[in-house]
């Protein structure tokens, strides 16, 4: 499909800037909401209205319930909860990006396939920078929150694999109908553990940072983001795209280090040149798959954002059909 125009490689950094940033929001929301109920109204504002204007799933509805259930109640409330407990915004974005472990092993363990040594070699040194962001941060700060993040990593992961078994041929229509089904969930887990009080408290005395963060990480990081790189996606081979994802954890440290003060200290800094190059490793094809435009990574390894993931699967496919 040729290099990708200056417009486009422009589009795709705003996008990992704004998927970037969005730790940094999602903090400042976690600052006016409860964990669980903020997370409720992330999805909520992210569904509503956008369902009343699309059409069905056009998969089955297990595939939109499990990963609703998976990624929207688990991975979210995981990560939410653990910012909540201590998780810095910079290191969340950091430490998510292990998610493309996690969906190399399950697809291992559940469809598989065999990551070859390649794959191994790259999983290595990320585990080793996530180590290092372990060692460092467990220093000083909760151990539990991290080891939430970490939680939320593996959810993210195995909703990788869901959404590639359910192989949805219009992601955005599945990422919205997916954002329906964590909203009562997610709205009964915080009444029961964050307790109705807390809940009425913080809507009762809504501020502008809590709508705007709640817009923000709805609108901007799900339906502008999600929907920008499926447009990428569509004009450009996903080996062109791809590349763009690894920039979300450089957007999300300096961003919090910017507006937030979090230091990035130099091990941190070691930890993020190790887990950026063995996602790159782990999830990137090889060089000579690149010179012919092919992939042959699985597509829910090349975005930190399974929509993304999926979407260049769902793409990649239906180019190929239409060729065949």
């Amino acid at each position: 499909m040729g290099a990708m125009k200056p417009k486009h490689v422009a589009l795709a950094v705003l996008v990992a800037a704004v998927w970037g940033v969005n730790f940094v929001v999602i903090e400042i929301g976690l600052d006016e909401f409860p964990p669980l109920l903020f997370s409720a109204l992330r999805f909520l504002a992210a569904a509503i209205p956008a369902v009343l204007f699309i059409g069905p799933p056009r998969v089955a509805w297990r595939w939109v319930i499990g990963v609703g259930l998976v990624l929207g109640v688990a991975k979210f409330g995981l990560l939410f909860v653990g910012m909540k407990a201590g998780m810095t915004a910079g290191l969340s974005s950091l430490v998510l990006q292990s998610q493309a472990l996690f969906t190399a092993l399950f697809a291992a363990l559940l469809l598989s396939e065999r990551p070859g040594r390649r794959r191994l070699t790259g999983m290595a040194v990320a585990f080793a920078g996530i180590a290092l962001v372990a060692v460092e941060y467990g220093a000083s700060s909760p151990l539990a929150a991290f080891l939430l993040a970490i939680g939320a990593a593996a959810c993210w992961g195995l909703s990788n694999i869901i959404t590639r078994r359910a192989q949805p041929p219009d992601m955005f229509r599945f990422m919205v109908w997916v954002s329906v089904v964590p909203i009562l969930p997610l709205l009964g887990l915080s009444l029961l553990v964050e307790g109705p009080s807390a809940g009425l408290a913080a809507l009762s005395s809504l501020s502008l940072p809590g709508v705007g963060a709640t817009l923000y990480v709805a609108w901007a990081a799900t339906l502008f983001g999600f929907g920008v790189w499926g447009y990428l996606l569509r004009e450009y081979d996903a080996t062109a795209v791809a590349p763009f994802s690894l920039l979300v954890p450089l957007f999300g440290m300096s961003s919090a280090a910017l507006l937030l003060g979090e230091d990035l200290t130099p091990l941190r800094c070691v930890a993020a040149v190790l887990v950026i190059a063995g996602v790159g490793i782990t999830s990137l094809p090889p060089l000579s798959k690149w010179r012919q435009g092919q992939s042959s990574a699985p597509a829910s390894a090349y975005s930190p954002m399974p929509i993304a993931q999926s979407l260049a699967g769902a793409v990649n496919s239906s180019t190929n059909g239409a060729k065949q």
